[in-house]
């Protein structure tokens, strides 16, 4: 009797010390994950050097430095008269304050423990960061739903994801740096309390939803994916007391934390982004009365009891629907936000707010942006769903509704592949995992078998008939089939009998672990590559290559250099939107608009003077108070995201306010031309004066280089405008306006009286006061 319980102590022990040494790997695997998730970003710092990049991180910067030198309360308050002039803006209250209090508290905390780094280091090093931190978190929501296996897998690909990367390099310090970490966090507690039914998680998953509002306005993607995976249990027939727990506290405490931003306040309740989560959380508590009032009645007293709640339940909701619909109604927009219409109908922006249609990252993707982003996990996320339903259970079934509303999303506008990116790592992993799984436990199941047919198996199993066990398995599977029926997830076949039935032949395997080996190392090259190449370069340096080596473009810090060292510190400079937030943080002066666009007609007055002619250009920007004005232009150096091809947005939202200008009235044959074929509005508006004036002296033909045509109009002079500083490689191109000529009035005047003194001469008459 001593034997088989010392061997039991022994393979205890064993499977103690198995399960520990596990444990050291997975967490030493993770290390390196987070390791991987921060060098890899590191290419921009390396090959560039340590700085903010695009436009909005700038503000983002701008605001972080004012919190780390005025303090918390300073920046709830702080009214900025630097931007939007003569407007202003209340900073306090318009921004997502999560990414600012995040960088401004590490800051804090590395001073405060003698570590001395400048703000814009800890700014530049936050996304990286949170990268690490982001794919710790999927590591947990994927381990919640398939287990550890599959989430060092898909925390491996998050990682590495070019999406993810493209938005979370090294200086790109914008609000996706930690909002996605707090919307992988946010989904994993929501997951972990369906999984336990825990409050402790339903708590901790309200607070990671508050982090997430307070960092991104893409908060109410998850106030409506889970809503609508709630309403997907409900009719599922898969309600239970944990899914009560993981969506009640959630929406409760989850609201009134969200209704403390200062930026979100009673939309959290007004708007129709919310309203579905209201309206699932009142079905779920008509749910879980018919459940509670169904354990406490007979089956006739139910029928009867529940007859009485659903006429009632059904009053209510339409009471409720009623109030919504008013709601809704008195709204022009449907209490919908412009943006949020965008996605419900893409041809909306394009339509009502050209405002919204002009920034690239709202346009929709094409089919190379998906594989340049996602690579070959686009070819593994099938494999990944039918994985999800083997078996089907509420966690797979998130991640399955995930994916599909983040494909959807993702379809309309090219910014929410960052989204997209999360799911497709998570069911890449998955299908990954089972692949592995599979295809390893087929070749330990390969064994060579003697002669006589008998087994020699390598794990030390004793040499047993194959048809004992065969009887031996059926007895099993028999009393299996009396066990536990109604748990979750349990089977009648004995674990090792449905491995046994999962097994391939030895080649195949073999073959198939080199060709996932092979596709993941086409994946990991892949993603290096767009991390050193295609997401490193940081706007404000741009660089391009040739025959004679690497050529590097400093031409907007060298222009907002000049500004700040060349112009008078309450002098305003105008220019199109996109420059706003970096010419007020480089350069320190105050712009009329900025990348906030909060104001529409604000953003119209700019487009419609640099659409018009010279003289009425002059008039609507002098009213402004505007020194300076900014263009960027493209065409020597062959920079394509220059001023000239936005004209047409700042045609199209000058019309949209002011309908004295007309679209039509600047094409030719249905394009913008620049050329001899252009219109005479378009070849004299403000716009093409500004970037072509000595344009002809460069080359001596006029030639532009991004349009790929001689300009039309070559020889012309500025009247009202003189030009006050030029990059070096033309890219940036300053104006001054001329002072209004006060002694305009009196040449007339001088004028009138020379004529009318030789007309005294040719009449010979005196005049009577002589």
């Amino acid at each position: 009797m001593a034997e088989p319980q010392s061997s039991r102590t022994t393979s205890g022990g064993d499977g103690r010390l198995r399960n520990a040494l596990g444990g050291v790997l997975c967490a030493f695997s993770l290390l390196l994950i987070g390791v991987l998730a921060f060098s890899i970003r590191l290419f921009s710092v390396i090959k560039y050097e340590s700085v903010i990049h695009e436009f909005d991180p700038y503000f983002n910067y701008r605001v972080t430095q004012f919190l780390s030198k005025n303090g918390i309360y300073e920046f709830w308050n702080w009214f900025d008269d630097r931007t939007w002039y003569p407007l202003g803006r209340v900073i306090g209250g318009t921004v997502y304050p999560g990414l600012t209090l995040t960088a401004g508290t590490i800051w804090w905390l590395l001073n405060s423990l003698n570590i001395p780094l400048s703000v814009e280091t800890v700014c530049v090093f936050t996304a990286p960061i949170f990268s690490a931190n982001a794919s710790w978190a999927t590591y947990l929501l994927t381990k919640e739903t398939k287990g550890s296996g599959a989430g060092l897998m898909a925390a491996a690909i998050l990682a590495m994801v070019p999406s993810y990367i493209s938005r979370s390099v090294a200086g790109s310090y914008d609000n996706e740096a930690v909002a996605i970490f707090a919307l992988v966090f946010t989904f994993y507690l929501y997951v972990k309390t369906l999984n336990t039914g825990s409050l402790f998680y339903a708590t901790l998953n309200a607070l990671s939803y508050f982090y997430m509002v307070c960092s991104w306005g893409g908060y109410t993607f998850i106030i409506n994916l889970i809503p609508m995976h709630v309403l997907l249990c409900i009719v599922t027939g898969r309600y239970s007391s944990r899914l009560y727990i993981a969506y009640a506290p959630l929406i409760v405490l989850g609201t009134l934390l969200a209704a403390l931003v200062p930026v979100v306040g009673f939309n959290a309740v007004m708007t129709s982004e919310h309203f579905a989560s209201f309206l699932v959380f009142l079905i779920l508590h008509v749910v879980a009365l018919v459940y509670y009032i169904k354990g406490l009645l007979t089956p006739r007293l139910f029928k009867v009891a529940m007859t009485f709640v659903v006429t009632v339940g059904l009053a209510l909701c339409f009471a409720v629907a009623a109030i919504l619909i008013a709601l809704v109604a008195s709204s022009p927009t449907k209490g919908w936000s412009g943006r949020s219409l965008s996605l419900l109908d893409p041809t909306y922006a394009s339509k009502y707010i050209p405002i919204i249609a002009s920034v690239s990252e709202h346009q929709p993707p094409t089919w190379p942006s998906y594989f340049m982003d996602i690579n070959v996990l686009a070819f593994l996320v099938p494999a990944g769903i039918i994985s999800c339903f083997l078996p089907l259970s509420d966690a797979s079934s998130f991640l399955v509704l995930y994916l599909v509303t983040s494909v959807y999303f993702s379809g309309v506008m090219v910014r929410l592949m960052l989204v997209l990116a999360p799911a497709v790592c998570i069911l890449s992993g998955i299908a990954l995992s089972e692949a592995f799984g599979v295809l390893t436990r087929s070749m330990k199941f390969q064994r060579p078998t003697s002669d006589d047919g008998s087994s020699t198996a390598g794990d030390g199993s004793p040499n047993i008939p194959a048809n004992s066990k065969a009887v031996s398995k059926e007895k099993s599977s028999k009393k299996n089939r009396k066990k536990g029926k109604d748990s979750e997830g349990s089977s009648s076949v004995d674990p090792r009998t449905e491995e046994k039935l999962l097994v391939l032949p030895c080649g195949p395997s073999a073959v198939g672990i080199m060709l996932l080996i092979i596709l993941s190392g086409f994946y990991v090259v892949h993603c290096v590559w767009a991390a050193a190449e295609a997401y490193s370069a940081p706007s404000i340096v741009l660089t391009s290559r040739s025959h004679d080596g690497l050529h590097v473009f400093d031409d907007f810090r060298e222009a907002y250099g000049w500004l700040r060292h060349n112009t008078d510190a309450d002098d305003k400079v105008a220019s199109w939107w996109d420059y706003g937030y970096q010419t007020t943080a480089m350069a320190n002066r105050t712009v009329i608009v900025d990348n906030n666009t909060w104001n529409n007609t604000h953003i119209a007055t700019i487009g419609t003077a640099m659409a018009s002619p010279e003289k009425a250009a002059w008039e609507i920007l002098n009213s402004l108070d505007v020194k300076y004005v900014l263009v960027v232009f493209g065409g020597v150096i062959g920079y394509s995201s220059d001023d000239i091809n936005k004209f047409l947005w700042m045609v199209r939202i000058g019309g949209g306010v002011f309908p004295h200008i007309k679209e039509s009235d600047y094409l030719r044959d249905g394009n913008y031309r620049v050329d001899a074929h252009g219109t005479p509005t378009m070849l004299n508006s403000l716009m093409y004066k500004l970037c072509y004036y000595r344009f002809v002296e460069t080359d001596g033909k006029g030639f532009d280089r991004v349009r790929r045509y001689e300009i039309g109009k070559k020889h012309f002079k500025l009247t009202h405008f003189e030009e006050v500083f030029t990059t070096h490689h033309w890219m940036v191109r300053i104006y001054k306006l001329k002072p209004q000529k006060n002694r305009v009035r009196g040449k007339l005047k001088l004028k009138s009286s020379s004529k009318t003194s030789s007309m005294r001469k040719t009449s010979g008459k005196k005049s009577p006061w002589q």
